[in-house]
């Protein structure tokens, strides 16, 4: 019979997840691992398998997290556009400038390991086509409630807004002057959107 786990997996899916998004995939070590888990080898093996698939696992509850928040996000909004120009001026949203320095981790993980890591980049379809639907979603609440064109199609729309915010997280990375990355997000949402800047 199996001895009952002694550990929170939660706390430890969160500190691994922490370790590969501040260090990305490649340079994260198992020794970073066990240290930021406080788990021996065969307890961090054993609870979530090989460093490939522990990561796989993080990924994937990263990107469920976020979509879940999105989702709440959008119940919640006062009007469907305030999501979309939320979600697009988020990689601007911090001034301090950490947030947008530090990047997304599943877009970071992307670049890193799309090429080469075939699940990595199935996760990244699966996770921007559901963020893609959320945000046509919202777009089509929009037109109902008379903040965007009707002529408009939500979900073109919805895949424009997602790469325009993949491109800001992009260049956050690179440490872009804040104020010049808020420009560029406002920029975007006066194109895409264009009944927000009336």
């Amino acid at each position: 019979m199996a001895r009952p786990r002694k550990f929170d997996e939660d706390r430890v899916i969160l500190a691994v997840r922490d370790e590969f998004w501040d260090k990305g995939y490649a340079a994260t070590s198992l020794e970073d691992l066990l240290r930021v888990s406080g788990l021996g080898k065969g307890s961090l093996y054993g609870a979530f398998g090989d460093k490939h698939h522990l990561f796989l696992r993080v990924l994937r509850a990263y990107d469920d997290a976020n979509l879940q928040m999105l989702r709440e996000r959008l119940e919640s909004a006062t009007r469907g556009i305030d999501l979309v120009h939320e979600f697009l001026l988020s990689p601007a949203s911090d001034p301090t400038g950490s947030a947008a320095r530090r990047g997304c981790l599943l877009a970071n993980s992307n670049a890193e390991l799309a090429a080469s890591t075939p699940e990595v980049a199935a996760e990244a379809r699966r996770s921007y086509d559901a963020v893609t639907a959320i945000l046509a979603e919202a777009l089509e609440r929009a037109q109902r409630e008379g903040d965007l064109a009707p002529d408009v199609d939500p979900a073109e729309t919805a895949r424009t807004v997602l790469v325009a915010q993949l491109g800001l997280i992009a260049l956050g990375r690179t440490g872009m002057n804040m104020d010049t990355l808020a420009a560029a997000a406002q920029s975007a949402l006066a194109r895409l959107l264009p009944a927000l800047a009336q």
